[in-house]
């Protein structure tokens, strides 16, 4: 019954022009809200490319120094740096390789040219077929997809307030921010678009490198299989590349045929 009769003293009181208190403080505080996300988004608005690529380096900093990064005489950084030999640079952006000795399988690319392999990505991956993913994951840069993607990281309701405000400050990002910044870049997704552009510049870039481009279906299926078999560390990666099984058998079905195409044979397994 009360609530029936503060519904009509609402009513009535709306009928008769007058906004009850109740009305004004919601008003107000959702103008308030809303001029707080203007301001906010406004000023994410602003940033500039170089301001965008400090926050990439922090944020590159920051997981570099969360995860176990091996010294020069670790096996797989010994591995990683003999298949990247002589690849400094991809379109005028710089390029850096490490290896972070986890047992997740992942890599990951940043608009910077940071590249990080996971240990348990290269457990599993001949050299043709690692080089392959790297060459995938570098694409992203050279086409600006990660770009793109760290930008609307940036822009995300849950991030733009912090980002906004450090910019006002020109300060740098609290480390809390800085993690949910390198949680975007680690599980980046593109559009499909952007994945077979990816796809095409990994073949190619196998090829440039004088590596069978067969790799790319190679580590295609190996992931399709083991993400059949639900293996956990996988999960992760499988989904960030791809969008499902259909769209997985698509695009190895793509690269399958160029390859065919090309007249190259394929590596007995």
């Amino acid at each position: 019954m009360r609530k029936l009769l503060l519904s009509i003293c609402l009513i009535a009181a709306s009928v008769a022009g007058v906004q009850p208190a109740s009305a004004q403080f919601l008003k107000k505080v959702n103008v308030s809200k809303l001029k707080d996300a203007a301001k906010s988004t406004a000023a994410a608005l602003t940033l500039s490319d170089a301001q965008m690529a400090e926050y990439v380096k922090e944020s590159v900093a920051e997981m570099d120094r969360l995860n176990h990064v091996p010294g020069e005489d670790s096996p797989y950084t010994q591995r990683l740096n003999r298949l990247t030999e002589g690849l400094t640079d991809v379109d005028g952006i710089p390029l850096n390789f490490k290896v972070y000795e986890v047992v997740d399988v992942n890599a990951f690319a940043c608009p910077d040219g940071s590249v990080r392999v996971f240990a348990g990505l290269m457990d599993i991956m001949n050299d043709d077929e690692l080089l392959g993913i790297i060459g995938h994951e570098v694409g992203h840069v050279a086409k600006r997809h990660s770009k793109e993607s760290f930008k609307q990281a940036l822009y995300s309701d849950a991030l733009k307030n912090s980002i906004a405000a450090a910019n006002e400050k020109a300060g740098k990002l609290s480390e809390s921010t800085l993690s949910q910044l390198g949680e975007k870049l680690v599980n980046a997704k593109y559009s499909q678009k952007h994945e077979y552009e990816a796809d095409e510049y990994g073949y190619e870039f196998l090829k440039s490198h004088g590596r069978n481009p067969w790799g790319m279906v190679d580590s295609f299926e190996k992931l399709l299989e083991m993400e059949s078999g639900q293996n956990a560390n996988t999960s992760n990666y499988f989904q960030k590349m791809f969008a499902s099984h259909p769209e997985t058998e698509k695009r190895i079905e793509r690269l399958t045929k160029r390859a065919e195409k090309d007249g190259i044979e394929r590596p007995a397994k």
